[in-house]
C-alpha cells in the first residue's frame, strides 16, 4: 500500500488523467442509453407528452405491481418485441427495471433502432415505491 501511495504522490498527473478518462467514459455510455428521470419527472413527461412506461423486469416481478398502463416487455425479449413499440417511436419511452440497472442496455438498444425519446427511471420501481406512488397488481 506504501508503494502505491508513493506512486500517487510520484505520478499524481498519471492517476487524475487516469480518472478524467473514466469519469468520461461513464459519462458517454450513460448519456448513449438516454437521461435518467426521477419518478415525478417521468410522470410529467408522460402525462405532457404521451409518453409510456416500458417494464423490463421478469413477469414475477411485473404481476406483484407495476405502473398503471404500463407496456410489460421483459429486458431478455426486447430485442424479440421491438415491433410492439413501433407506434411509440415518436414519443417518449420511460425504461423501468427493479433498480434502475437493467434500463441502461435496454436504452442503447432502443437507441441503436433509431427510438429519439429514450429516457430511464432513475432508481426503477424500488425508488417509485420508495415514493409511494400507485402501482396496479
Amino acid at each position: 500500500m506504501a508503494l502505491f501511495l508513493e506512486f500517487l504522490t510520484q505520478q499524481w498527473h498519471l492517476a487524475g488523467a487516469l480518472l478524467v478518462v473514466v469519469v468520461l467514459l461513464v459519462m458517454h455510455e450513460m448519456r448513449k442509453s438516454g437521461p435518467s428521470l426521477s419518478p415525478q419527472q417521468a410522470i410529467n413527461l408522460v402525462n405532457a407528452e404521451r409518453g409510456v412506461f416500458l417494464d423490463l423486469r421478469d413477469a414475477a416481478d411485473y404481476k406483484q405491481g407495476h405502473i398503471a398502463d404500463a407496456l410489460h416487455i421483459p429486458a431478455t425479449k426486447l430485442a424479440e418485441r421491438l415491433s410492439e413499440l413501433e407506434k411509440y417511436r415518436e414519443r417518449p419511452v420511460i425504461l423501468v427495471c427493479k433498480m434502475g440497472q437493467q434500463a441502461a442496455a435496454a436504452g442503447k438498444q432502443l437507441k441503436a433502432n433509431k427510438f429519439e425519446k429514450v429516457y430511464k427511471m432513475s432508481g426503477g420501481m424500488m425508488e417509485w415505491g420508495n415514493l409511494q406512488l400507485p402501482t396496479v397488481s
